[in-house]
């Protein structure tokens, strides 16, 4: 088994700002959080337990659904029982429905338990009435059911009791019938009918990857092109938990997350951070690169002048940036401004200097300057530019190595830049990217 370790950091007055603006933001919201099976049997799960302690104590209304797929395959090999589709994805016959409810109740009572360790109020109801899913592409799928509906009321009630109410996988019908539900629609359904603000798929797997590289912001118009050109990227597991995340951000919700549970404090850290831990999927809105206004110039002072006393950008005063704001870029995350830089002109647009290019210390290492680069090489080639230039006193390796600059050296910078960078006495690298 892969080894998770707690990543340590020092956090500083701007992360704490940047916390805990989002907790009156999420104060008496609602989300709907999947527990995979794997997590449940997963020894960080308890972890994950102290996570919605610390979201019922800001008062984060929370819904509970919970698979069994792991635990239903393990049963049937004990019991040397032949199981079909112990994931909730196929048909469901009668001796697998009879082990699926034995598994649900046994997760159920563990969750319960785990919960009352942590005081939280909780609760197993039935606040879901399935229907049988019937014939699909002419294979009955026997006991596997959908939600015919749900009691609203009572999941209302339930939360506004201080109650969080705990859903199973096994559901029952008008005359008491039993079915399989799968978890994961289940999930974007009741986040859909309850107009949740979050639906959480937490698992024991990074999340949804591409050729081995995990994604995190995920664009909704960018899942739907990977669905429709290349679905088998992705692991059956994930693709799944993806289009049931479609469907619940078509019926009205702002953002779905799946996140690595194995991960410490992966929840805290994915809600109470703009870049998060796992793959959240979102509407085009929540990210922006985005020309800086008159306004950001305040944001943009602030955020590098901790940069500025490390020597690692140099000096502008809020005058100056206000003047120069129409050069200035910002990387916006969800309403704040995590990263800026500065495009300025030389030589008939010929050379574009790449300058002020700063990530707030709590949004580092993340990838987000490495996007900023990117764009920044795309825009200045739409601008006729031909070619990209930057000094640097700190960041050399970022910029050479990770980001494809060429090292240069004085003869490279336009007459006017090197009046400057003779007279501000930094020394700083000089490097290029040819466009």
């Amino acid at each position: 088994m892969a080894e998770f370790k707690r990543t340590e950091r020092t956090i500083t007055a701007t992360d704490l700002r940047g916390i805990l603006k989002y907790v009156p933001l999420f104060r008496d919201h609602c989300f709907v959080i999947n527990l995979d099976s794997d997590l449940i049997a997963h020894e960080n799960f308890h972890n994950v337990l102290l996570d919605l302690a610390v979201f019922r104590s800001l008062n984060i209304q929370i819904i509970l659904v919970h698979g069994i797929g792991q635990q239903l395959a393990e049963l049937a090999q004990e019991k040397k029982l032949l199981v079909t589709h112990p994931y909730g994805d196929g048909p469901t016959d009668q001796a697998s429905l009879d082990l699926a409810s034995n598994c649900a109740s046994s997760i159920s009572q563990i969750i319960i338990q785990g919960l009352t360790r942590n005081g939280i109020r909780c609760a197993l109801c039935n606040a879901i009435r399935a229907k049988p899913s019937g014939i699909v592409r002419g294979r009955d799928l026997l006991h596997s059911g959908k939600v015919d509906k749900l009691d609203l009321d009572l999941l209302h009630h339930l939360l506004d009791g201080g109650t969080l109410p705990i859903l199973s996988p096994i559901a029952y019908g008008r005359d008491g019938e039993a079915f399989r539900i799968d978890s994961d629609a289940l999930a974007s359904e009741v986040a859909t009918q309850m107009q949740a603000s979050k639906l959480i798929f937490m698992t024991a797997q990074r999340g949804i990857c591409i050729q081995n590289q995990a994604l995190t912001n995920l664009p909704v118009k960018e899942l739907q092109s990977i669905l429709a050109a290349a679905p088998n990227e992705i692991t059956a597991t994930m693709l799944n938990k993806a289009r049931h995340a479609l469907s619940a951000i078509r019926g009205g919700i702002d953002r779905a997350h799946i996140l690595d549970g194995r991960l410490f404090a992966a929840l805290l850290n994915e809600v109470f951070d703009a870049v998060g831990v796992g793959t959240m999927i979102h509407g085009d809105a929540y990210e922006a690169i985005r020309p800086a206004r008159p306004a950001d110039a305040e944001a943009i002072f602030s955020i590098t002048q901790n940069a500025v006393a490390e020597d690692s950008l140099r000096h502008r005063s809020l005058d100056a940036i206000q003047a120069a704001i129409s050069s200035y870029w910002v990387n916006e995350i969800d309403g704040s401004i995590v990263a800026c830089m500065q495009l300025r002109p030389y030589e008939s647009a010929e050379i574009i200097e790449l300058s002020a290019v700063y990530v707030q210390s709590f949004y580092q290492q993340r990838g987000v300057g490495k996007k900023m680069i990117e764009f920044a090489k795309v825009n200045a080639q739409e601008r006729g530019a031909k070619r990209l230039l930057l000094v640097t006193t700190q960041a050399h390796n970022f910029f050479h190595q990770v980001c494809g600059f060429t090292p240069g050296n004085t003869t490279d910078l336009p007459n006017a830049r090197l009046q400057e960078y003779i007279a501000d006495e930094r020394n700083g690298r000089i490097l290029y990217y040819e466009l």
